[in-house]
C-alpha cells in the first residue's frame, strides 16, 4: 500500500494540470478497503514526501509542489471522513439507546428499592443479584437462538429457490418443449400432405412452424437461465464453460475459465453456490466494468476451494454492485450464498485495472 500511495502522489505531483481529486479520493477508498486508518495515511503520506524530496523541492515550490501534495492528503482522507461520519452517526444511535436503558435501569432500581423495603436488605440483594444474571443470560441465549433461526431460515429460503428453479427446468424441458416439438412433427407431416395447388395453406404451416421453432428456442434458454441441467448430470466445470460459452456467443467478451477437477468432489449444493456466483459476476461485468475479458480460476488451497472472478473494466463501487432490473440481489445475494455454505466473499475493486471477485469456501461446513 505505501508503494501504490508513492506512485500515486507522483502522478499527482507531476502532471501539468492540477488534478480534481478523483486520483487520490480512488486511493483513500482503496487504503479503507484495506483497513487503513487516517494515522495510517498520514505515515504513509510522510514516507512519501520524504522520498519524493529528492525529486521535489519543496522548500522553494511552497506556493506548487507542497501545496498540491498537501491537496493529494486531503483528497485522500475524505474517504476516512465519510467513514468517521458514519460512525459518529452510529454512536449517537447508541447512546440515545443508552439513554433508554439507564431510564429502564433507574425504574428498575426504584422497584428493587421498594423490595427492599419490605424484606431483609442482604436476602433482597443477593435475590436480585440472581434475578439479573438469570434475566441476562436467558437474554443472550434467546437472542443466540434468534439468529440460529434467522440463519436457517435464509439458508432454507435459498435452498428452496434452488429447488423450485431445478422442477421449474424439469417440467419446462419434460412437459413443454415436448409438446411444443409434437405440434411441430405434426405441422410437417400436414405441410408434406398438403397439395402442391395449396401455396396459401403451406405458407401458413411453414410461419407456424417458426413460430414453434422460436418458442423451442426460448423455452430451452429460459430453462438454461434457471437451473442448467448440465450442472446436475455432467457438473461444474462443464455448466461454466457451456454458460461462458453462451455469453460470449451473446456478448463481445472474452472468458478464460482454467479449474482443477478436484472442485467435482464438493457437494451439490456448493457446486450451485460457485455457479451461481460466476454467474452473477458476469452479469455485472457485462452490466457495469464494460469490460474485454475476463478470466475465471477455480483452484485448491489447504482444505477448500478458491475462486476468483477477474477483469479488466473500469473500477466499480462495491457497495453499489448490484443487478438492476433482476430479481437477484448483486453482491449482497453472492455474498449470502457464500457464507450460506461457511465461506468468505471479498471484492476488490482498484481504477485502471479491474475488478477481482474472490470467494472461498471449505471443502467440508462445519457441521458436516
Amino acid at each position: 500500500m505505501p508503494a501504490i500511495y508513492l506512485k500515486e502522489l507522483r502522478a499527482h505531483l507531476t502532471q501539468k494540470k492540477p488534478g480534481n481529486g478523483d486520483r487520490a479520493q480512488g486511493m483513500g477508498r482503496t487504503a479503507l478497503s484495506a483497513g487503513l486508518v487516517a494515522l495510517d495515511m498520514a505515515l504513509m503520506h510522510e514516507k512519501a514526501m520524504a522520498t519524493l524530496a529528492s525529486s521535489f523541492d519543496f522548500a522553494t515550490t511552497l506556493g506548487d509542489s507542497l501545496a498540491r501534495a498537501g491537496f493529494f492528503f486531503t483528497q485522500a482522507l475524505i474517504p476516512h471522513e465519510a467513514a468517521q461520519r458514519a460512525t459518529r452517526e452510529t454512536n449517537r444511535l447508541l447512546t440515545q439507546r443508552n439513554e433508554t436503558l439507564r431510564v429502564h435501569t433507574a425504574a428498575l432500581a426504584k422497584a428493587n428499592r421498594k423490595i427492599a423495603s419490605e424484606v431483609a436488605r442482604r436476602e433482597t440483594a443477593e435475590a436480585a443479584s440472581r434475578d439479573a444474571r438469570a434475566q441476562h443470560k436467558a437474554h443472550v441465549i434467546e437472542s443466540r437462538a434468534m439468529q440460529g433461526k434467522l440463519r436457517q431460515l435464509t439458508r432454507e429460503i435459498i435452498s428452496a429457490q434452488e429447488e423450485e428453479r431445478k422442477q421449474i427446468s424439469r417440467e419446462l424441458h419434460d412437459e413443454v418443449v415436448q409438446t411444443l416439438v409434437g405440434i411441430n412433427v405434426q405441422l410437417a407431416a400436414l405441410s408434406r400432405d398438403a397439395s402442391g395447388g395449396v401455396r396459401s395453406l403451406k405458407a401458413k404451416i411453414a410461419h407456424t412452424q417458426r413460430l414453434v421453432e422460436h418458442s423451442v428456442d426460448a423455452v430451452h434458454r429460459f430453462a438454461r437461465e434457471l437451473r442448467p441441467s448440465v450442472l446436475d448430470d455432467l457438473g461444474l466445470i462443464p455448466a461454466l464453460l457451456a454458460h461462458s460459452k453462451l455469453v460470449t456467443a451473446r456478448k463481445r467478451l472474452k472468458i478464460r475459465l482454467t479449474a482443477f477437477a478436484g472442485v467435482e468432489r464438493l457437494s451439490n449444493a456448493r457446486r450451485t453456490v460457485l455457479f451461481r456466483v460466476v454467474q452473477e459476476a458476469l452479469t455485472n461485468v457485462i452490466r457495469h466494468a464494460r469490460a474485454t475479458r475476463v478470466e475465471i480460476v477455480i483452484s485448491e488451497i489447504p482444505d477448500a476451494v478458491r475462486l476468483e472472478i477477474v477483469d479488466n473494466g473500469r473500477a466499480v463501487r462495491t457497495r453499489t454492485v448490484r443487478s438492476r432490473g433482476s430479481k437477484r440481489l448483486g453482491l449482497i445475494g453472492m455474498r449470502e450464498r457464500i457464507e450460506m455454505v461457511d465461506g468468505v466473499l471479498v471484492v476488490e475493486s482498484v481504477p485502471g485495472t479491474g475488478t477481482t471477485v474472490r470467494a472461498e469456501i471449505p471443502f467440508r461446513s462445519s457441521d458436516e
